[in-house]
């Protein structure tokens, strides 16, 4: 499922089925639920472990915010949808607009491929400025509280732990309290403990995918120029395992990220990174990194050891009452820039399942949910597969395509119409099957 798949978020489709759902993390997947639920409930109470800042800063429980994020087109609209004048607000706090047909410059497969015809646009900005703005427009929705320094500890369940009711915590003031709810979303990312909840409660048939691909980023910010808002992209390319990408972000600053998979690991100091960067195929990083000047000499490291998916739709037995959503469905390879495109569709699909009312509300919803993480599941994977040190099961589709998509890939350094079909499926606005039209094709394998 993509934004060009999915009907879009209608209000009036919603009635209220009930008096509280709560929803475990303040993240972006949690946040965006709680605005899909705020629709069908009486009160939606959002539970933190941080303290939540009042301005765009890093906090503990989102580590990899210090590094670059983009919000795709199926994020971008969404949120447009679920937040009426969303963009303006973003930019009004300092994010940036770019047109991903002039601005983005995306090198892979041995070249950079040629602008497309007709403008994109995608929001460029840090994680915590898109929280912030996100988090305000969910704190005013009358009826959604937002609790920090709060900790779950447990689900609340029925005798026969077939519904689950609520949740423990421990509140603001270090107390034990118990937190009834019809509804409750787990939105804890990859640490969640729904996967070893459901097994210690007896629900069999729990499948984890795991596909180890053992990548670190690094990431330096410098300054930009206040008219420059290039993005700058490296894929890796077997058998190089390196790559990059230069995200203009609020304050007139780039954030410089790069990545090495498989053990081959960017250093977190100066020297270290720069000659990191003179070993990319392109020598825009270096020439950045040189020029301009530097934040910060600090140089933040992130691991990301695998993909992960937990596969919620196989379960035959499943407790009514619990959601999940965003990476604790599933997470994937960062530099793919999905991860909170693909929560905003989980929450219209949310909010879709919320449209057909409360009974069986969870199955409904993952039947529905598997489609949107299957796309994004495959276009990382399939990429990450294209290393033979890459381990875990992988779509049997996703060789066959990734192949394609190289070839497609080459032949969009110099045709305009193939690179705007690659990046609408790669802002996960089409469909990767949108590539295999019977013109796209022909473009493809055509001579000339």
């Amino acid at each position: 499922m993509t934004l060009a798949s999915v009907a879009r978020y209608d209000p009036a489709a919603v009635k209220p089925i009930g008096d509280r759902a709560v929803v475990i993390g303040a993240s972006m997947a949690g946040l965006l639920a709680a605005r899909v639920l705020a629709d069908a409930y009486e009160e939606v109470i959002v539970i933190e472990r941080d303290e939540l800042p009042d301005e765009p800063t890093v906090r503990r429980g989102v580590p990899q915010a210090r590094h670059p994020h983009v919000l795709l087109e199926a994020g971008r609209a969404t949120l447009e949808d679920l937040f009426p004048g969303f963009g303006k607000d973003l930019l009004t706090a300092g994010g940036l607009m770019i047109d991903v047909s002039t601005d983005v410059h995306y090198f892979d497969q041995g070249d950079f491929i040629a602008n497309a015809p007709t403008r994109i646009p995608m929001y460029c900005a840090s994680r915590p400025l898109f929280e912030q703005v996100v988090r305000r427009r969910v704190d005013a929705i009358a009826g959604v509280t937002i609790r920090d320094s709060c900790q779950f500890s447990d689900y609340l369940t029925d005798d026969g732990v077939s519904t689950v009711t609520g949740i423990a915590l421990r509140d603001e003031q270090d107390r034990e309290a118990d937190l009834t709810a019809d509804v409750v979303v787990d939105a804890t990312g990859r640490a969640s403990r729904t996967p070893t909840w459901l097994e210690r409660n007896g629900f069999d048939g729990f499948d984890i995918d795991w596909v180890t691909i053992d990548v670190v980023y690094s990431t330096a910010i410098i300054d930009r120029p206040s008219e420059d808002r290039r993005v700058i992209f490296v894929a890796p390319d077997p058998p190089r395992t390196r790559g990059g990408v230069a995200i203009p972000v609020e304050n007139n600053q780039w954030m410089i990220l790069m990545w090495g998979i498989h053990g081959d690991h960017p250093p977190t100091d100066r020297d270290g990174f720069l000659d990191f960067a003179r070993s990319l195929p392109v020598s825009v990083f270096e020439t950045l990194l040189e020029d301009r000047n530097w934040v910060s000499d600090e140089i933040h490291q992130y691991p990301f050891p695998s993909s992960i998916r937990n596969r919620y739709e196989a379960l035959d037995q499943y407790p009514s009452g619990l959601l999940i959503t965003g990476d604790a469905i599933a997470s994937y390879n960062p530099i793919h820039g999905q991860g909170m495109s693909v929560s905003a569709l989980e929450a219209l699909v949310m909010h879709h399942t919320l449209a057909g009312g409360g009974r069986d509300l969870e199955r409904r919803f993952f039947d529905r949910v598997g489609s949107v993480v299957d796309i994004a599941w495959m276009l990382s994977v399939g990429a990450d597969a294209q290393f033979e040190q890459t381990e875990g099961p992988t779509p049997w589709i996703a060789e066959p395509f990734t192949e394609y998509v190289s070839r497609l890939v080459r032949a969009a350094h110099s045709d305009r119409q193939l690179s705007e079909a690659f990046y609408r499926v790669l802002i996960m606005e089409e469909p990767p099957t949108s590539l295999l039209h019977p013109r796209t094709i022909w473009r493809v394998f055509s001579p000339f």
